[in-house]
This record gives structure tokens, sequence and C-alpha cells, in this order.
């Protein structure tokens, strides 16, 4: 099926990695972004070994320029928010175990990876999707500015608000998860900031907060609290709410949310949704936060999306047809997508809980031995590979 044109809805993270996988088996893609131009958006995200050894089967450059560009966790530490450690443990041996080390990197370090191994000409921007329209052999999009794309295959990979997503299976807006989270990037020196070291701290009131070095003096901060409601608040209102609802905090807490920019803060509801029994509907497929969206207590939103873009591509560089690629790659993605996203709500329910500081030191001190974790950590794309070949 090398002549397959395809239509990628979306020009973030798993829009880019999905066109860098298909234009590696030969496919003709064509990548629509409905921003005006590619900015850094959000401040930083974790990838894990599933992610990368996904994101190396596609092309081993997008890793090597990560590896430089980003900072690899050495260590990883929780305490309570009063500062009390309660577990310290050494994550080098992760590399040994999965074949890739955890990385944190810069959301626009990661784009710009991922960016740089396609052709430009084929990321058009200020296309925001406003219409899908299956006919006989092919897809047409429409688009707010006027232009029409047609294409043998649409795939919407364009986040948790998709429009394809609800052109397939109209299911309305996300979910609120009960908690409101704030993060924010930040060069910020203070001794409590240890390269190559992810931090966490956790409060018995639904609270919690992350700190996760960047590299190049950056720090990561990411933030959480339970809301009954979700509650936006003025953009020069945040910072003072994040003050109010993390006074009292061990440092480096409050002063790095002193020293950040109110501007620099980005507030967000966190939300996901049911999952779907299926995400294809003819010649439209769904992929990523558009298919599967879950909330971040695992930190495996972009990972699973690199491992959807690399099985898409394999499934339909061997498949005889679109329709049996796209059964195959939900037949292969579904199941998993279900146990994380099942994963990832019961364990960011307990994350907020009053007990949470125990549970969670738990659960880290036995990541290495964790059966749900070598599964998750350890997924392997060869072996998708060697199943269609």
């Amino acid at each position: 099926m090398k002549a397959v044109s395809i239509s990628i809805i979306g020009g973030g993270i798993g829009g880019l990695a999905t066109a860098a996988a298909l234009l590696k088996k030969g496919f003709k893609v064509q990548v629509y972004e409905r921003a005006q131009a590619l900015r850094p958006a959000g401040a930083g995200l974790i990838l894990s070994p599933n992610g990368l050894n996904s994101l190396a089967a596609i092309d081993p450059k997008i890793v090597e320029a990560l590896k430089q560009a980003g900072s690899e966790v050495h260590r990883l530490t929780m305490k309570r928010s009063s500062g009390e450690v309660l577990l310290s443990m050494p994550m080098t041996t992760v590399a040994q175990q999965f074949g890739q080390s955890m990385l944190h990197i810069k959301w626009s370090r990661l784009q710009s990876a991922l960016a740089s191994v396609l052709p430009p000409e084929i990321i058009h921007l200020n296309h925001r999707c406003v219409a899908i329209q299956q006919h006989k052999g092919g897809v047409t999009a429409r688009f707010e500015n006027g232009n029409v794309a047609e294409a043998d295959l649409l795939i919407g990979a364009d986040g948790i608000n998709s429009v394809v997503r609800q052109a397939l299976v109209g299911d309305g807006a996300p979910v609120y998860a009960g908690r409101m989270s704030w993060r924010a990037l930040i060069k910020f020196p203070h001794e409590e900031l240890v390269p190559h070291c992810s931090t966490g701290l956790t409060g018995p009131d639904g609270k919690n907060m992350m700190l996760f070095d960047m590299g190049e003096g950056c720090t990561c901060w990411s933030a959480g609290a339970l809301m009954a409601e979700p509650s936006i608040s003025e953009p020069s209102a945040v910072k003072e709410l994040v003050l109010k609802t993390f006074a009292g905090w061990a440092d480096p807490v409050v002063p790095i949310v002193e020293a950040t920019p109110a501007a620099d803060i980005v507030e967000r509801p966190i939300c996901d949704r049911p999952p779907l029994k299926r995400w294809s509907k003819g010649r439209v497929t769904l992929l990523g936060d558009a298919a599967h969206p879950i909330v971040p207590s695992l930190g495996q939103g972009a990972n699973i999306t690199f491992e959807d873009a690399h099985e898409i591509a394999e499934f339909l560089a061997s498949s005889p047809d679109i329709e049996t690629a796209l059964d195959s790659y939900e037949a292969s993605r579904i199941p998993r997508a279900d146990a994380i996203y099942a994963r990832s709500a019961s364990q960011g329910v307990s994350s907020y809980k009053p007990d949470s500081d125990t549970r969670l030191a738990d659960t880290l001190a036995r990541l290495s031995q964790d059966e749900f974790q070598i599964w998750l950590y350890g997924y392997r794309p060869d072996a998708i590979h060697r199943s269609n070949t």
C-alpha cells in the first residue's frame, strides 16, 4: 500500500511522530495543524522506555537528539509536604532493564526533534479542520481557511478536543477528573534541586507537586489539587492561587512558584474520556489523545502516542488494504490503551487521598518488580515488526 496518501489532522507531537513513521515506510503524507506556527506549548514531560523505544524504531536520530537535549533521570525522591523524605531510589538500572532510560525533556525540544526529520513542505499551518467527509475511495478534509485536502486515509491526531473524534463518535466534551493542574518551566537554582533527579511532594489534603530537572539549569514544576469543579483563573490570578494552595509546603515549592513569572504558568483541568470500543470508521482513524486521553498520573500520554505512531505505520505497510490495517491496529492498541487508562485513573485517584504518601512510596519502591510496570516499560516495538513480516 505504498501509494496510499494520508492526511494527518494535528501537528502536535503525535501527528509529527506519525508522519515520520509513515514517511519511513514510503507513504505520501501531509500534516494539517490549526496553529499559525509550531510554537512551544507546555513546559516539560517525561519520556519512558516504551516511548523512547518506539521513537527509536521510527528514527534513531530522534532519540539521539532527545538525549542530547534532555536530562536522564538518575534518582527519584518522594517527600511529604513537610519535606520528610519517604523514599529515594536510583533509576540508573532502568536502561539496563528496558533498553532506554527515563528522560526529562522540554516540550519545545521534543517538538523540534520530531519536526527536524520531516520535510517542512508537508506541514501545513493555519489549517483548522472543520469537517471531514468520506466517499468512495477517499476522505475529504475541509478547513476553516477554505482549503480542502483529499486523501486515501485520514488520521485524527488532534488531541483531547479532537474534531475528528467528534465526527466519528460525537461523544462531546472531555470528562473532568476532579483535579486542577498548574505547571511551568523556569531556571531556578536551589540546593534542593539536584541535576538528573525527579522529586515528588505529596500532602494529605489532596495536593501534590513534582519537580523535574530539565537540564541546562531548568526545572519543570507540575502541581495538582483536588477541586470539585474546574475553575479557570484569570492569568493575573493563577500565581496567587498556586501560592495560596501550596502555602507552608517545604522548600523549594513556594520559592520556585514565587520566582515563576505569572504569564508562564499553565493552568488546566485534568480530564480524560471513557475508552472507545473502536477508533476507526471506514478510512478514518484516531491516534494519541484523540483516541485514548488519560489523566497524567503515569506520565504515559506522549509515550503511548509514540507506540501508536509506530504501530499504525507498521500495520499499513504490512497489510493488503486500509481496512485490514486499521483492524489490526485497533486489535493491537485498544487492549493496551484500555489497561493503561484503567491504571492511570486508579493511580490518579489514590495520588490525592489522605494516605497518598505511603501509597506512592510503596508503588515507587516496587517499580522494577511490579508486573504492570514491567509490562508497560518493557514494550518492544520490534515484536510488532516481527509479527508483521
